[in-house]
C-alpha cells in the first residue's frame, strides 16, 4: 500500500489543494477561492472527503499556509494563522479541523517556506546550502532553507515584511509598515498603488519599473545578509515577462561590484525563476507531509469537546 499525502498550498487569494503520492504524483487535485475561513476550509474539507481513497488513510496532511502564523507545537495556538493582514484570517485555527477530520499526523509551515523546501529538494536550489524562495502574488513572503532545513527561529521569516528605501514615485499600503515590500511590491498593492490589476498594467506601465526596483532593494538586502546561492523568485506578479531580467540588472547596479562571486557564477544564476513552476507551495507542502508531520498534542484533539 503506498502512502498518499492531503497537502495544501494555503494563499491568500486561493487555496490549491492535492492529493500527492510517495513518488509526487498527482493523483486529484482543486483550487478553492480564498473567501472567509469558514466557507474556504468547509470546502477543502470536502474536496479530501471526496477524494479519499476507499479503505486506505491519509499518511500526513501537510499544510502550507499564509501568515504570519503559529508553528510551535507546544502553543495553544499552534497550527493558527495570527495577525495577518488578510481581511477576517486573523487567530484562524487551521490545524485541527482538517487534521481531526483526516485523522493523520500534520506538517504546517508558511507556503514560503515550503515552497523553498520544494525548491531545495527538487527544484531550481538542489543541492545548494543556502536557498530562498521569494513569492511575489497577492502578498510578499520569503522563506528560507539553509542545509535542508527550513528556517523557523523566534516565528518564522517575514521578508515581505522588510522595510527598504522605496521609490519616490510611491507610497506603500501596508496597514502594518507602509513602506515594506509588501505594501510597495505585492500584487494587493500594486492594484491599489496604480488603480488597476497588475495583470492590466502595460508593459510600458511606469509600475513595472517601479516593481523591478523595489524587488530589486530586497534581493541587494538577502545577498548581503543571507549569502544566499539562490534567490528564487515565485508568484503571480513574478510571470511579467522581463521582469525578473530587470530585477537582476538592477541588483546588479545596486552591488555595485561589492560582491565577488564565485568562479564561474553570475548574477542570473543566483537570482532565478522557479524550478517547480506553479507547483512549489503544493510540493512544500508534500515535503513537510513526508519529513516533519507530527500528531496533535492531547489538548487539541480533545478542543471543542472532542474526546
Amino acid at each position: 500500500m503506498n502512502n498518499y499525502y492531503a497537502v495544501i498550498e494555503a494563499g491568500g487569494t486561493k487555496f490549491n489543494c492535492a492529493v500527492i503520492d510517495e513518488h509526487k504524483q498527482f493523483l486529484a487535485r482543486s483550487r478553492i477561492p480564498t473567501t472567509n475561513p469558514n466557507e474556504t476550509l468547509a470546502l477543502v474539507s470536502d474536496f479530501f472527503e471526496q477524494a479519499r481513497r476507499p479503505n486506505q488513510p491519509y499518511t500526513a496532511l501537510g499544510i502550507a499556509s499564509f501568515g504570519p502564523i503559529d508553528m510551535s507545537p507546544s502553543s495553544p495556538t499552534f497550527g493558527y494563522i495570527t495577525s495577518t493582514p488578510k481581511p477576517g484570517w486573523s487567530n484562524t485555527d487551521m490545524v485541527v479541523p482538517l487534521a481531526k477530520q483526516l485523522k493523520c499526523p500534520v506538517a504546517f509551515d508558511t507556503d514560503v517556506n515550503g515552497a523553498a523546501y520544494a525548491e531545495s529538494l527538487w527544484g531550481a536550489g538542489k543541492g545548494k546550502e543556502v536557498v530562498i524562495y521569494i513569492t511575489v502574488g497577492t502578498g510578499v513572503g520569503g522563506g528560507v532553507v539553509i542545509n535542508g532545513r527550513p528556517v523557523h527561529g523566534l516565528i518564522h521569516p517575514e521578508m515581505g515584511h522588510m522595510l527598504i528605501p522605496g521609490h519616490p514615485a510611491i507610497q506603500g499600503v501596508c496597514p502594518f509598515h507602509t513602506d515594506c515590500v509588501e505594501g510597495l511590491a505585492s500584487g494587493a498593492a500594486l492594484s491599489k498603488i496604480w488603480q488597476q490589476p497588475a495583470e492590466q498594467l502595460e508593459d510600458e506601465h511606469q509600475a513595472w519599473d517601479v516593481q523591478s526596483t523595489i524587488l530589486s532593494q530586497l534581493c541587494h538586502n538577502l545577498l548581503m545578509s543571507l549569502s544566499p546561492q539562490k534567490i528564487i523568485l515565485g508568484g503571480g506578479v513574478m510571470a511579467k515577462p522581463g521582469l525578473i531580467e530587470a530585477v537582476i540588472e538592477k541588483t546588479q547596479i545596486s552591488l555595485n561590484h561589492y560582491l565577488t562571486l564565485p568562479h564561474s557564477v553570475q548574477l542570473q544564476d543566483v537570482i532565478s525563476p522557479t524550478g517547480l513552476n506553479q507547483d512549489s507551495g503544493l510540493l512544500g507542502a508534500l515535503a513537510l507531509a513526508q519529513t516533519q508531520a507530527i500528531e496533535l498534542p492531547n489538548e487539541r484533539k480533545t478542543q471543542n469537546g472532542d474526546t
